[in-house]
């Protein structure tokens, strides 16, 4: 049976025990109980003033909603829904405060969602509840004073991100409608409500393939601004949920959860710093075994081409290569770098490197049978699925 524990993100999890493991965390909630305990948040006193309570009487299809949102995500608090307005598409679930759950919608949202629309929100709301999603403070932190430091920043931003896919999943387990939920995810993004516009989601969808196409060229990654951004990406958002709606919680013979996961940190990866930029021994780890990689790689049938160099220092940076690389060093060390690599990253992170090894296989347009052996030798060591170094060496193209 398909339960709301069942389908939240596995990074979400991960990410958000870590987070509170943390001290700086929990010295900002110890500061914030301390507020609550005070009488100093007043959420309800503040919502009733500045927004409209939406009755069961005021809002018959909403309250419904609501219940039906509730059961399937085995929420079983008062709950009470406003609306406020504002010309821009918004909702919130506000933490719990004596004992009832608030949540808020912009009055330009009711106005353009139909009811399959706003019944994924409600569940993306609710999910962020029930997933505990308020225990982790990202917005007090991030705009704190004095600021946190960056590498916990991005922490508490990477969270958020795998956060919105598990009230996403929430939403879309309580609507079960592929079609509502993207077209939700379409609206948030565009602010379009209008015939004018025709919602077309092989057309939205392609915006991530332009990206991937984009990420792809060596040298190239995701921006610092994305880093730090704590909702992924619509379009990404829409993909994860595609990829959600074809796993085996929603539909008998679908993809299992590892599977699932596996796709998801691929796409929330455009969102990642790129390992060859980031200072983290994660990252150290994987650019020192690209290093010894591509060069193995590139001599495994006995000389390196001047398109194998060409590729080496789209990674390394220009002029980095030189005859004088002691390749049986780097030969013997391999086992101990990849050891390091599984050390310290999760498997789609290890496919992420094998995948930049099969650039260099393919620098003069084809690998070769030598280059295989060793590709595939280093995808075992790492514990990734031989088929994928099958998969990623099918496109026989030349670097760009």
């Amino acid at each position: 049976m398909t339960t709301s524990d069942s389908i939240r993100s596995q990074h979400d999890r991960a990410l958000s025990e870590l987070l509170l493991s943390l001290p700086e965390v929990q010295a900002v909630n110890q500061k914030l109980a301390l507020h609550e305990a005070q009488g100093h948040l007043g959420v309800r006193r503040r919502l009733l003033s500045t927004s409209v309570r939406m009755s069961s009487a005021m809002a018959p299809g909403l309250n419904r909603t609501a219940r039906q949102c509730m059961d399937i995500l085995g929420v079983d608090m008062p709950v009470e829904l406003y609306a406020y307005s504002s010309p821009h598409f918004n909702a919130a679930c506000v933490k719990p405060e004596s004992g009832r759950l608030f949540i808020m919608f912009s009055s330009s949202l009711l106005d353009s969602f139909d009811d399959e629309e706003l019944r994924f929100v409600m569940g993306h709301e609710l999910g962020h509840f029930v997933y505990g999603h308020h225990d982790i403070p990202v917005g007090y932190m991030l705009k704190g004073q004095p600021p946190v430091s960056p590498s916990l920043a991005l922490q508490l931003t990477s969270w958020s991100r795998y956060a919105e896919i598990s009230a996403d999943r929430a939403g879309a387990l309580c609507t079960q409608n592929f079609d509502a939920v993207a077209r939700s995810l379409f609206k948030l993004a565009s602010g379009v409500t209008s015939t004018v516009v025709r919602f077309n989601l092989k057309d939205f969808l392609q915006q991530i393939d332009d990206m991937q196409m984009t990420d792809d060229l060596v040298g190239t990654s995701s921006s610092a601004e994305d880093w730090f951004m704590t909702h992924p990406f619509s379009p990404l958002r829409v993909k994860a949920l595609q990829m959600f709606h074809q796993s085996e919680y929603m539909k008998k013979d679908g993809v299992n959860s590892a599977t699932l996961e596996l796709g998801l940190e691929s796409i929330m990866a455009l969102m990642e710093p790129s390992y060859l930029e980031s200072k983290t021994d994660a990252a150290l780890s994987m650019r020192h075994l690209l290093f010894a990689g591509t060069l193995l790689v590139a001599n495994a049938n006995g000389s390196i081409s001047k398109a194998e160099i060409e590729a080496f220092e789209k990674f390394f940076g220009k002029n980095e290569f030189r005859d004088d690389f002691n390749l049986e060093r780097l030969r013997a060390d391999l086992s101990t770098r990849i050891d390091t690599v599984n050390k310290y990253n999760s498997l789609p992170k290890r496919m992420q490197v094998l995948k930049d090894l099969c650039v260099m296989a393919r620098a003069e347009g084809k690998a070769n049978h030598p280059e295989i052996v060793v590709l595939k030798e280093i995808a075992t060591r790492l514990e990734v699925p031989g088929f994928f170094v099958d998969q990623l060496l099918s496109v026989n193209t030349e670097l760009d």
